[in-house]
């Protein structure tokens, strides 16, 4: 049977690492390019955009392609519309890997946004100092004029023209713990922490230090994804393969 796995999360690593000694599949992980070192994975991984809705369906046909896995990143709102498109116009079975979204608890002081832009305005006119982890793609809608000073981290290093004024940038790849996000939130002096709401234990220890320092925290929601099938654990993804797999 063969997969297309629509990566670039740690889902759809935990996913290649689960399909890579399978010989009842052939899995093919597909990334989109945007980091520049990406983690090694057990499986033939293609690097780049497809051209469009209609370059996915050429790929899916041209392949062979019997099932598709939308493992992105939750924000990757683009990708998940091109893959559901392409699947329904192909009949290609399509589900989605994913985690699950944060929920505020007790402690947390959430302010929930749309976007980057109205996490910006969110931010208010008073100086504040800026834990920036929304990426380096979204870094833009924070650019220009503006009172407060930014901690932006980011795996690579963002284009200069995207950037805010008054900056720092920190360089990492996580995941980080509860105890390292607090020892830099402190280092930093941070007032107010910026986060899009991607879920799961990788990224969570940020939110975690912000409750545990009583920082607030504007949180992108998720943007809306298309209708698929959506399993946020392991067994239930490879089941879904094995249903469609003994179909075939």
């Amino acid at each position: 049977m063969r997969i297309l796995v629509l990566g670039g999360s740690s889902e759809a690593s935990l996913l290649a690492r689960a399909l890579s000694d399978r010989a009842d599949v052939a899995a093919t992980l597909s990334l989109a390019g945007r980091t520049k070192t990406p983690a090694a994975l057990p499986l033939p991984t293609r690097v780049g955009g497809f051209g469009g809705v209609e370059g996915l369906v050429a790929y899916l046909k041209a392949e062979g392609v019997e099932a598709v896995i939308d493992a992105t990143h939750p924000f990757a709102a683009q990708m998940k519309r091109h893959a559901a498109e392409a699947c329904a116009a192909t009949g290609v079975p399509l589900c989605a890997f994913t985690r699950a979204p944060w929920v505020a608890g007790e402690g947390d002081n959430w302010i929930e946004v749309d976007d980057a832009a109205a996490a910006a305005r969110a931010l208010g006119d008073a100086p504040k100092r800026v834990f920036l982890t929304t990426g380096r793609l979204q870094a833009g809608a924070f650019a220009g004029p503006s009172p407060h000073h930014f901690v932006l981290r980011s795996i690579d290093a963002p284009d200069a023209a995207a950037l805010p004024g008054s900056i720092d940038l920190v360089l990492a790849r996580g995941p980080f713990t509860v105890a390292d996000e607090i020892a830099l939130m402190r280092e930093k002096r941070i007032d107010i922490v910026v986060s899009k709401n991607a879920g799961g234990a990788a990224t969570g220890a940020k939110i975690s230090a912000a409750r545990e320092l009583g920082l607030p925290v504007v949180m992108i929601r998720r943007p809306q994804a298309p209708e698929r099938p959506v399993f946020v654990k392991i067994e239930d993804a490879l089941g879904w393969i094995e249903a469609h797999r003994s179909a075939s």
